[in-house]
């Protein structure tokens, strides 16, 4: 009996950690602190900042849909270069079929989310039968849908810009859907807002909460040691690059009808805002290792900084030296808190 004691006291799982422990080993707590420092920061500077936050909470949530996603990838140990260019031709592929088919624009958004899946589904399967590295793979299909955008738009349209689609039939139900506006008070609250945070509560279940998460962290951690304990290494990988897919739909289609027509050229750069945002959170570029609401709070850092500088009516370009700032500063507290979070073990 008292040997039966002796190691379920010693057994770590059943050991209490103090709170500043969890709080330690919580991957977005460094993310959380730089978020604290920016809002306090722009509030004492810029004056209408924190009467805008309906705008702030906007700009965090174009990236933060598409960060969650790419926070899940970089976990699972991988890249994707040509997440930016992929929400542009999510949103040519809706708009140019339904003006060519002349049909109800839910038809060329359906069409969309099978090309985009289609897309995400080669970057997933290219990388795990030829194991290229996903770097290569995913720059590979950035430069394709790159001139792929631009040179099928002038080849359908004679222009760079789609024809506008505001005037066909189930726009507006789309637009609502996928742009539309809710005034909750004085705030003016866009839909993105809600699908951001639907994305971040479904993918923080996902690595909570299921086995598929399980083995996320796991393939992120080590992939051979993942393959040994049975983990289906390759199906993983492939929804990982699926969950992108969905991000970009969902995104693509939020541009798209915001406007009513696309340029064909927007998108470049973008996956490097998403991947700032998924380390800002807290991912490691080696993987096994981040959270979907640190990535959610690295975008929140990018929402607060885009419009605070502006509110504060400096010059624009500041935007990317705090961005850069606060990628790095991110990077080395997450560091620090990952090594006391090993300390206190």
């Amino acid at each position: 009996m008292s040997t039966t004691l002796t190691k379920a006291a010693g057994d770590e799982r059943l050991v209490h950690r103090p709170l500043a422990g969890r709080l330690l080993s919580r991957p977005e707590l460094g993310s959380v602190i730089g978020a604290i420092a920016v809002l306090v920061f722009f509030s004492a500077t810029a004056d209408s900042f924190l009467s805008s936050m309906d705008t702030v909470l906007y700009a965090a949530s174009t990236i933060g849909i598409m960060a969650v996603p790419v926070a899940l990838l970089m976990i699972g140990g991988e890249f994707d270069l040509s997440a930016g260019v992929l929400v542009t031709a999510s949103a040519l592929v809706s708009s140019m079929v339904s003006y060519q088919l002349t049909a109800n624009v839910w038809t060329g958004v359906l069409v969309s989310l099978l090309v985009t899946l289609a897309i995400g589904f080669f970057n997933g399967y290219l990388l795990v039968r030829t194991g290229l590295p996903s770097f290569i793979v995913t720059l590979g299909t950035f430069l394709m849908l790159q001139g792929a955008n631009v040179g099928v738009t002038k080849l359908v349209d004679d222009t760079v810009s789609t024809k506008s689609i505001t005037d066909m039939q189930g726009f507006s139900s789309a637009r609502s859907v996928f742009a539309s506006t809710l005034g909750i008070g004085s705030w003016d609250l866009k839909v993105t807002i809600l699908w951001w945070i639907g994305l971040v509560a479904l993918a923080t279940w996902i690595l909570l909460r299921t086995r598929a998460g399980n083995w996320i962290l796991a393939v992120g951690g080590g992939e051979d040691a993942a393959r040994a304990v049975g983990v289906p290494v390759h199906r993983t990988k492939i929804g990982l690059y699926l969950g992108v897919a969905v991000g970009a739909w969902i995104s693509g289609q939020h541009l798209l009808f915001s406007f009513g027509v696309i340029q064909s050229g927007e998108g470049r750069g973008l996956e490097l805002h998403y991947i700032a945002a998924a380390v800002i959170g807290g991912c490691l570029l080696t993987g096994g290792y981040g959270s979907a609401v640190g990535a959610a709070v690295g975008a929140m850092i990018f929402g607060m900084t885009k419009q605070g500088i502006v509110y504060a009516q400096w010059d624009a370009d500041w935007f990317w030296f705090f961005l850069g700032a606060m990628l790095l500063l991110a990077t080395l507290l997450n560091a620090w808190v990952r090594k006391r979070a090993e300390a206190a073990k």
